[in-house]
């Protein structure tokens, strides 16, 4: 007998979860509820004016997780999507004047480091191939692995866990390779993809400036939003259905199964195998009703740092400079401070590292002629009690005050659109827990390889899927997620 399927979210994971599922002969109808009016998450577009904004993702990388997705959906990516290497990578200005232009081309961004750095020429290319090795350790052990039960873990060598820098931090790493402030904190800023402090979390992390000047850092034409409207139409060209502004209220459940969710205007929804794309902490402990899960597990889920979240700012810019090119970042004086302030003092930072997307340079149509559609981002605290609606104003002011000084000559008086999103605002749309972006942190040795798992194992028919869960945050890992789940599904699905 063909089973039903209910997928809660229309995030990047609930959108590959639904495509998966739809390409399985077993399962007859799939509807998706997603709470907000599109599909995509946190993965959005906002169009201001004459202006167009990513709010979510900037960068693609791993693509081949993208296109193994399509293919096993019977199609090619190249129909659906046109990827673009985006060239230099990000342009990195630095308090005391310096600038760096980092390329994927090892031999560009050495004329670059020979430039202001020469000393760790040298050092950038050692680390970028033990980048590689901790990717080779940990790839297929950890990123592409269920970490469910036996036959998962039979994959893991405790030798490969004894060389992944674990029980080593990301900045330790790094200052030991290098000697030079410069590329100590560009190396030590890939920490951030993951929402966690490179002072805190395991050097295994990284292996992430091998994903991205390694493999390659690439742009979607027409902005990173429509990674999640092809798969959103690929999933609608398979079969599956989506219902939109439908918030869903709680999870029935019976004995070990999910019978079916509960929407919020009251209507039961019966299903035999539900797709979690809601964060992990939502379903754990507001989702699923209070018995059904030990207290430790609930007391665990709740006990888990959240990841940091972001302060962002789009700003719809009747000008542009030529020193900004599409990903840009400005240092911070004092890095080490500046993730205090975040994660120990749960304030935004007083000096903050400030990074900004301004895709109207490889888009032209996303601002109008001599103008800039500027995403500004600072990392932030989750969300603690802080009066964002005052921050919202005083600290935005904060940041063009620092953007004008570091060169940005006449941005405020050019600004024609605006919008800010706080922690809050994330919280609120996207039920994220206290606003985190990338759900967990990895601030400490074993975070990183305790993310819930991609099936809860109290149920015999509950997955959990996106950035909140197994293996992390970001756009191949929360694919990745979905295949998980998938995997899991396969495994532990038994004809009736």
């Amino acid at each position: 007998m063909k089973k039903n399927a209910v997928v809660i979210g229309a995030g990047i994971g609930g959108l590959t979860a639904a495509c998966l599922l739809a390409s399985d002969s077993r399962i007859d109808n799939i509807v998706v509820y997603e709470q907000n009016d599109a599909p995509g998450g946190k993965m959005q577009e906002v169009q201001l004016g004459d202006y167009r904004f990513d709010t979510g993702p900037s960068l693609l990388t791993m693509p081949f997780l993208l296109q193994k997705l399509f293919e096993s959906c019977g199609e090619s990516m190249e129909n659906w999507l046109e990827l673009q290497e985006v060239n230099p990578l990000c342009r990195y200005f630095y308090p005391d004047g310096v600038v760096f232009d980092n390329f994927s081309d090892r031999e560009e961004t050495l004329r670059e480091i020979h430039r202001f750095a020469p000393e760790d020429a040298k050092a950038y290319t050692d680390f970028l191939n033990h980048a590689e090795k901790l990717y080779d350790k940990t790839a297929d052990a950890f990123l592409f692995n269920p970490l469910y039960d036996f036959r998962d873990l039979k994959q893991l060598n405790l030798f490969d866990f004894l060389g992944i820098d674990a029980f080593s931090t990301v900045a330790g790493k790094v200052d030991s390779f290098f000697s030079s402030p410069y590329l100590r904190q560009f190396f030590k800023r890939f920490t951030t993809y993951n929402g966690s402090s490179p002072y805190q979390a395991p050097a295994t992390l990284n292996v992430i400036p091998h994903v991205e000047l390694n493999q390659g850092g690439y742009y979607v034409n027409g902005g990173l939003y429509s990674i999640a409207r092809a798969l959103h139409n690929l999933a609608l060209k398979m079969g599956v259905e989506f219902r939109f502004n439908t918030a869903v209220k709680n999870i029935r459940v019976e004995e070990s199964r999910v019978r079916g969710i509960i929407l919020e205007n009251g209507t039961h929804v019966s299903t035999d195998l539900l797709i979690a794309n809601s964060d992990a902490t939502d379903t754990i402990l507001n989702l699923l009703p209070g018995d059904v899960l030990p207290q430790r597990k609930r007391k665990k889920q709740a006990a888990l740092e959240p990841s940091c979240s972001g302060f962002v700012m789009l700003l719809g810019s009747t000008r542009n400079w030529d020193q900004l090119k599409h990903h840009n970042i400005y240092f911070s004086e004092d890095y080490r401070r500046e993730f205090k302030d975040i994660f120990e003092h749960r304030k935004l930072p007083e000096d903050p590292t400030i990074y900004i997307a301004n895709t109207s340079y490889s888009d032209n149509n996303h601002a109008p002629s001599g103008g800039s559609n500027l995403f500004v981002l600072v990392n932030a605290p989750y969300e603690d009690g802080q009066n964002w609606q005052e921050l919202q104003t005083s600290y935005s002011q904060k940041l063009l005050n620092i953007l004008e000084n570091r060169g940005l000559t006449g941005l405020k008086s050019s600004i024609a659109e605006m919008e800010i999103i706080t922690p809050k605002d994330f919280q609120r749309r996207y039920g994220s827990n206290r606003g985190s972006i990338y759900g967990t942190s990895s601030n400490n040795t074993f975070s990183a390889f305790l993310r819930p798992r991609n099936k809860l194992r109290k149920f015999q028919n509950l997955y959990l899927v996106g950035g909140s869960t197994h293996p992390g945050g970001g756009i191949p890992l929360v694919i990745q997620s979905a295949f998980n789940a998938f995997q899991l599904f396969q495994r532990h699905h038994e004809p009736e």
